[in-house]
């Protein structure tokens, strides 16, 4: 009985003690729901409230705390979400990304088109061929439509496949070969072999019409107003492989725009042409093209230069006659040229604005210039920056080399553009992003930028007043976002490319 008791006594005794521990048990898993509750809703908001500063009507001073604290993730949804200007540089060929050329190559067959890839190279041809012409052929993924694909031999026809019968490893192959994603390419692999690979495919304008509006959808879900694109109406051909006149290429891209989803985008846009700068007959395309424009005013705004200027047959100078000849008839033809864009110190820059460009592509070199920067400070003619295309093209070997911010903080017009964003895997975003994270942009900087952008896009002056109008709604919008609720400045649908992938490992969405 007593052992009994005593065993009773225990009994309580342990009973009491483990209620006790129970309690403090239970409270401490509470304690660990909650916090797992905050953390995690946190999380599943892009971490973004876990760096926010608090809210501010000084948007200036909480961009500069929201920098030294937050994550690259949280920086870039930031920047993603944010309201933008316009893109004045970029190449429409080149911003197509490799999946949606794949795409839209198979969606041409309503209109009759089929395309084929060369996945092997049988040798058919005897040696002693000229391997330096627009089209070589020792090169893997050159893809033809199949009017020309049938002027092939018999034995040339089996080193290619149709487009959607490639298998997958093909496919993924394919997809690499229009885009820079290996250390080794570089220049030369973008100006020797993407063009050439490219084929016909671009010589289709329904193609790059529906290009265009992808490109505008892009753009405008990560808030840009403007878009000023460099387009080809030259050589294109339809799907029986007859020619198809520049004033229907035109008619094709101005219907286009005016489609239900174009318009949706709320993305402006212009269009310029370019020429080859270093081809024998460029002063006669320059001729052709001034009259282009001149013509279709109302789309067509500008003639642009292109190609690389380490061919010195580019030279700038070699076009101030004929501009000069051009002037005397036409009112109505802007300019807007690459300079700059080269390894060595020169005067292309300088020669350039010679030649009546009002707005200058690249400029790298213009660093070496000391005479044409003092020109160009507080002027009216812009450098259009592409920093991720100078990496990757190796202009610079590290952004600590750009000029960039030495333009910028001088008081030269700048604003920031993607190029061949296609080509990089990339966006505006990615650009702001990398302004930002290497150059330390201030908030009244983004702005500048931005404006920059708008004032100097080659627009009637009552669109450019709207357009700026509307791009100052849009921004205190945006600050008033953050005056009141920080985090929904930062953006749940960004979208990240490869390149802000391979650079700054941001691979996740």
């Amino acid at each position: 009985m007593q052992a009994t008791l005593i065993h009773g006594r225990r009994s309580a005794l342990d009973i009491a003690s483990l209620r006790n521990q129970s309690g403090r048990l239970r409270a401490v898993v509470l304690w660990l729901v909650f916090l797992i509750i905050v953390v995690g809703s946190r999380v599943g908001a892009g971490s973004a409230q876990a760096a926010l500063p608090q809210p501010s009507d000084d948007v200036s001073s909480w961009f500069e705390a929201f920098k030294s604290d937050a994550t690259d993730e949280e920086l870039y949804r930031f920047l993603y979400a944010m309201p933008k200007g316009g893109d004045l540089h970029n190449h429409l060929s080149g911003s197509i990304l490799s999946e949606w050329f794949y795409e839209l190559a198979l969606a041409q067959s309503k209109r009759g088109y089929r395309y084929y890839t060369r996945v092997t190279i049988n040798n058919c041809r005897p040696y002693g061929g000229n391997a330096f012409v627009e089209n070589p052929y020792l090169m893997l993924f050159v893809n033809v439509q199949e009017s020309n694909y049938e002027k092939l031999s018999t034995c040339e026809k089996e080193e290619y496949l149709p487009l959607d019968e490639l298998n997958p490893q093909e496919k993924e192959a394919w997809l690499d070969s229009l885009r820079l994603d290996k250390a080794h390419e570089g220049r030369d692999e973008f100006f020797q072999t993407h063009w050439q690979r490219m084929g016909d495919l671009y010589l289709n304008p329904y193609l790059a019409a529906d290009a265009l509006v992808l490109n505008m959808q892009a753009f405008g879900a990560e808030g840009l107003m403007y878009m000023e694109s460099m387009i080809g109406v030259l050589g294109f051909i339809g799907a029986q492989g007859q020619s198809i006149p520049p004033d229907v290429v035109a008619q094709i891209y101005r219907e286009r725009l005016q489609d239900a989803d174009a318009l949706a985008t709320g993305v402006e846009v212009r269009l310029q042409v370019a020429i080859l700068r270093f081809l024998p007959g460029a002063n006669e395309h320059l001729r052709y093209l001034y009259d282009f424009v001149s013509r279709h005013n109302d789309l067509f705004v500008a003639v642009n230069m292109v190609g690389r200027e380490d061919n010195d047959k580019g030279y700038p100078l070699r076009f101030l006659d004929t501009l000069r000849d051009l002037r005397r008839t036409y009112n109505n033809v802007r300019l807007s040229i690459h300079a700059g864009e080269v390894d060595e110190p020169n005067d292309h820059v300088r020669d350039t604005l010679l030649l009546g460009a009002d707005r200058i592509g690249h400029g790298i070199n213009l660093i070496t210039d000391p005479d044409t920067m003092r020109l160009m400070r507080n002027g009216a003619y812009l450098v259009e920056i592409n920093l991720v295309s100078n990496l990757l093209l190796q202009y610079v070997s590290d952004y600590s080399q750009h000029p960039f911010p030495e333009y910028l903080r001088t008081d030269i017009p700048v604003a920031l553009s993607t190029d061949d964003r296609g080509m990089w895997d990339s966006n505006l975003t990615d650009e702001f992003f990398v302004a930002v994270k290497e150059f330390n942009l201030s908030w009244d900087e983004i702005l500048l930028l931005s404006r920059n952008s708008i004032e100097h896009g080659f627009l009637p002056k009552t669109t450019k007043t709207q357009l700026l109008v509307r791009y100052t709604t849009r921004i205190e919008d945006f600050a008033r976002q953050i005056a009141a609720r920080p985090s929904a400045a930062l953006s749940s649908t960004a979208q990240s490319y490869g390149f802000i992938c391979d650079r700054y490992q941001l691979c996740e969405w």
